[in-house]
């Protein structure tokens, strides 16, 4: 493979490892660019200390990948909101041009969830973008959707989710990417690992998926394993008012701002547009902290 090189930064090209191929050993990565949207961003994990005032998955994946490494990079464009063509206009070129050795992609989620797009298009649109950045030499991770069973809403695209993440893989066999497979994470099926918007993951929630991410890649991480205390079985009518209770301060607020065509995700931008050092002096500070009262339109989990 090509040797890319940046100014600043120096990396050689990356070694593709399918998940649990061997020995976890030191990995080769020193610049990862995230692109998606409030999935990859973060929403659901609140940190005032971190760029644009959430944490997430993959700065959790960034924080373990920058140990012992030092000229190691990261910068994330996902933006919350964002349809898979956003993502591929808005996204694609700019991680490219900051030459990642690394690069994860979720999309599609939102456009499934909120706007009933067929999955298989969606696949279509989304191959020829990963065969782009897979020919400049970055492993490319691709991110199936999460298993949301009979849950209230979103279980009625169990099947689109299904076909969807059966394309994604036939993508990543295509152009050597790797899979980071949410469908089968059954840890997520414990509620503490969502949000009570019931739309992004919890602190738990994103901790669960970048430790997997980290085994996807094969890499040593310190990332340990948590095992929640179950939460008692509620009774039919706990269940029932939960939804109300969901129904009132998450979908129809939403809904409403459906209506009034107030989009909650217009001008907001990536929380860290440049490749920077994860910690310390130098790190992007991003853009401003999530309001709590812009409820992000959508997720792909």
């Amino acid at each position: 493979m090509n040797e890319s090189s940046s100014p600043g930064f120096s990396f050689p090209g990356p070694v593709r490892r399918p998940p649990g191929a061997g020995t976890p050993s030191p990995h080769p990565w020193n610049r990862f660019v995230a692109l998606g949207d409030s999935f990859t961003e973060g929403v659901g994990d609140p940190e005032p200390r971190s760029p644009g005032g959430v944490r997430g998955w993959a700065d959790r994946v960034a924080e373990e990948l920058s140990a012992d490494h030092a000229d190691f990079a990261y910068a994330n464009l996902a933006v919350r909101g964002r349809l898979m063509q956003q993502i591929i206009d808005q996204q694609l070129g700019p991680a490219l041009d900051l030459k990642p050795d690394l690069v994860t992609v979720s999309a599609g989620g939102n456009d499934m969830v909120f706007h009933g797009s067929d999955p298989d298009k969606l696949a279509e649109k989304l191959d020829p973008a990963i065969g782009l950045l897979s020919a400049s030499g970055a492993t490319v991770v691709l991110f199936t959707g999460p298993d949301w069973g009979n849950t209230p809403v979103f279980g009625r695209i169990r099947g689109k989710t299904a076909i969807f993440n059966e394309n994604l893989r036939t993508i990543a066999s295509r152009h050597e990417g790797v899979v980071a497979d949410l469908w089968t994470l059954r840890q997520l099926t414990d509620p503490q690992m969502w949000d009570p918007d019931r739309l992004h993951f919890s602190p738990l929630g994103h901790h669960t998926i970048a430790a997997m991410v980290l085994d996807a890649l094969n890499v040593q991480h310190t990332l340990s394993p948590l095992d929640p205390k179950p939460l008692p079985t509620a009774s039919w009518r706990q269940a029932r008012s939960g939804d109300l209770v969901w129904a009132k301060d998450y979908l129809v607020p939403w809904v409403l701002r459906r209506i009034r065509q107030r989009h909650p995700s217009l001008g907001l931008t990536a929380k860290r547009p440049e490749p920077g050092p994860v910690f310390g002096p130098g790190m992007p500070r991003g853009p401003r902290p999530l309001d709590p009262l812009e409820l992000p339109s959508a997720e792909s989990a």
